[in-house]
């Protein structure tokens, strides 16, 4: 792949990361410059993931499941008039040369929009990253669902067996709906006849359940966990993994056949080592026009912006809600500033939070309406499937 430029004169934005935020960027710049910019859109992958629903790891286990339930061939996802696709891992981005550089070659770009997600965040903690299995990659979560079938298996092979012990580290929204999904699954379907329900032990760290939601959340949430049969643990933050056992800062120890770390997320190392303003999990500061202070023309959305509300200074969080609600002002944004136009600012505002846990059910509020159990799993499982097949569709 050549690193030089563009031999048309036209101008050249491309986009890292084909997630949430990636796709809708890219279709912005293309509907409103049209043949005016060329776009690039890179990705690892030949897939779009939908990583929202990577919790779904009793689905995963189910046989005969198909990987396209939770990840969709880009070329049907994407169209070749819209933007050029680029499958290769992004090595290194030099903002002063302005290109992008592959494991294959470098791309060059007049415009950037980062749109790379995010990372587990491990702390530091010895162990964690090596044990402990994780959600937030399509990889990841299948790997988890292939353990435990086989550690329900395991234990359906020896009577009298204890049940496997599940540990799921992290107190929001993933954690807490891996956890649910995990004790509520029929495991005797998915793995064995005679395989026990698990042992599901949820650990919260420093941070209490579910911080940030709202108390009515936080309440129906506990409530339907107990009822599920996981076991809370609150302010156990893990100190040390080690095969088979957790060690926790006070030097007491909880013993796991499966560790899930849910424990938080951070930026890609990528993100992490560019010379601009960072902000908490290394994430980009941003202004409010989603733009790089010190570097105009190159743009971040999704997980791997820190930044505030205008206003009343509340981070936006990293959710897909969040990316989505960005992608279209930083695509606006790209072909603004090439046609020197003013360019938006962006302020979030949220419409609703739902969490899955388990067995058809959930908590969670669609503008001031707060919806428990069966209604709010049907809401959130809607809403998937209707951004699912909008995606398909193009």
């Amino acid at each position: 792949m050549s690193d030089a430029p563009s031999r048309t004169g036209i101008p050249q934005a491309v986009i890292l990361g084909a997630g949430y935020a990636g796709l809708s960027v890219a279709k912005t710049i293309h509907r409103h410059a049209r043949s005016r910019i060329q776009v690039v859109l890179v990705d690892r992958f030949p897939e779009h993931v939908l990583r929202t629903e990577l919790y779904q790891v009793d689905e995963m286990a189910a046989p005969g499941t198909k990987r396209r339930q939770w990840a969709l061939p880009m070329a049907e996802v994407l169209d070749s008039h819209i933007a050029r696709f680029v499958q290769g891992n992004v090595t290194g981005i030099d903002l002063s040369s302005k290109t992008v550089r592959l494991e294959t070659g470098t791309v060059p770009f007049d415009y950037l929009v980062i749109c790379l997600g995010s990372v587990p965040s491990y702390f530091g903690i010895p162990g964690a990253k090596e044990l402990a299995r994780e959600v937030y990659s399509l990889d990841g979560a299948e790997r988890l669902a292939a353990q435990l079938v086989e550690v329900e298996r395991s234990a359906a092979k020896v009577a009298w067996s204890p049940p496997p012990r599940i540990i799921v580290a992290g107190g929001g929204s993933t954690g807490t709906e891996v956890a649910a999904e995990v004790a509520t699954a029929d495991w005797k379907d998915l793995a064995d006849p005679a395989a026990p329900a698990p042992r599901v032990t949820l650990l919260t760290g420093p941070m209490p359940l579910l911080q940030g939601f709202p108390d009515p959340i936080i309440r129906h949430s506990r409530d339907l966990l107990e009822k599920s049969g996981v076991e809370i643990r609150e302010n156990t933050p893990v100190a040390r993994v080690e095969p088979g056992q957790l060690t926790l800062k006070d030097n007491s120890t909880v013993d796991f056949d499966v560790c899930v770390w849910c424990a938080g997320v951070e930026a890609p190392p990528v993100v992490a080592q560019l010379p601009t303003e960072h902000g908490h999990g290394k994430r980009l500061k941003v202004s409010p026009n989603l733009e790089l202070a010190d570097h105009p023309g190159v743009f971040a959305v999704g997980d791997v912006i820190d930044y505030a509300n205008p206003g009343s200074g509340v981070l936006v969080p990293g959710t897909a809600q969040a990316a989505l609600a960005g992608a279209p002002i930083a695509g606006y944004n790209v072909v603004a500033r090439s046609l020197g136009k003013r360019l938006k600012r962006f302020s979030y505002h949220e419409k609703g939070v739902i969490i899955s846990l388990g067995l058809g059910k959930g908590v969670g509020r669609a503008g001031p309406v707060s919806l428990w159990g069966r209604p709010a799993y049907v809401l959130k499982s809607l809403v998937e499937a209707e951004y699912s097949l909008a995606v398909e569709r193009g």
